[in-house]
């Protein structure tokens, strides 16, 4: 696995553009977090706001580099035939499918920790100013933690999902399509079913609204799932793209 884990962190890291996507990500997440910060006030008589998902409102955006960055991770090599030379040299395709996995779960919590640090500190201070009450945007309290530390799994996630996806597909375009409409189109045909039982289930399903439960720090029992619960379906997507990714990766030829 050494010498797997050091031939993907070789082509990753020299694939062109990865330092660029690693960068956009952080930016992305505190720009947007930032401008939404901004745009939203807490009147006196009470908040109805949650100052969590506001304050991290740039992961929906930069989930999508991640995603990019994931696909590229695979389509690269078959773009250019090197995954041919890959595989030849390499024989356990389940083993460069791990290695992959591995060294983007690194890249991505890393990229990942220092986006949501940093709009947490940068949004606070905006949010006080527009009359968010100290008391709800505590950084080291519970809730706080668990919606940074979530957002955060929630990218790696997402990645993995991507990767997942990517590898069964082959294709950057429809890979990223895929992804890309999971994540958003998803939750918006949400909004046009009438029913409010389908709708629920529908939400409950989504990988990116179950997902994105984990930074609700206010009105908890209002959500269709509790945060924790909502991670576990989106791990539960990217867990079902991997194992798709991996039987069609050793069944068909390069």
């Amino acid at each position: 696995m050494r010498e797997h884990l050091h031939a993907e962190w070789t082509k990753l890291r020299t694939l062109a553009g990865t330092g660029w996507l690693l960068l956009a990500i952080v930016v992305l997440t505190v720009a947007v977090s930032v401008a939404a910060s901004a745009v939203v006030s807490c009147a006196s008589e009470g908040c109805g706001y949650d100052p969590a998902k506001i304050g991290l409102f740039g992961v929906q955006v930069s989930q999508a580099v991640v995603a990019i960055l994931a696909v590229s991770a695979i389509t690269g090599e078959y773009g250019t035939g090197m995954i041919h030379l890959t595989l030849t040299a390499m024989p356990r395709r389940v083993g460069v499918l791990v290695a992959k996995a591995i060294i983007l779960v690194g890249l991505t919590l890393i990229a990942g920790s220092v986006a949501v640090l940093a709009s947490a500190l940068a949004t606070r201070r905006i949010l006080l100013a527009n009359g968010f009450p100290a008391d709800m945007l505590l950084l080291t309290s519970g809730p706080m933690v668990r919606a940074a530390v979530g957002s955060v799994l929630y990218l790696t996630l997402v990645a993995l999902f991507s990767l997942g996806v990517a590898t069964a597909v082959r294709d950057s375009a429809t890979a990223i399509g895929v992804v890309l409409g999971l994540l958003y189109l998803f939750p918006a045909l949400i909004l046009m079913v009438a029913d409010d039982d389908w709708q629920r289930l529908l939400w409950q399903i989504s990988p990116m609204n179950a997902g994105l439960a984990i930074q609700a720090t206010t009105h908890l029992s209002s959500l269709p799932l509790s945060p924790w619960a909502g991670l576990g379906v989106l791990t539960a997507w990217a867990a079902a793209a991997l194992l798709g990714g991996g039987l069609l990766l050793r069944m068909r030829d390069a």
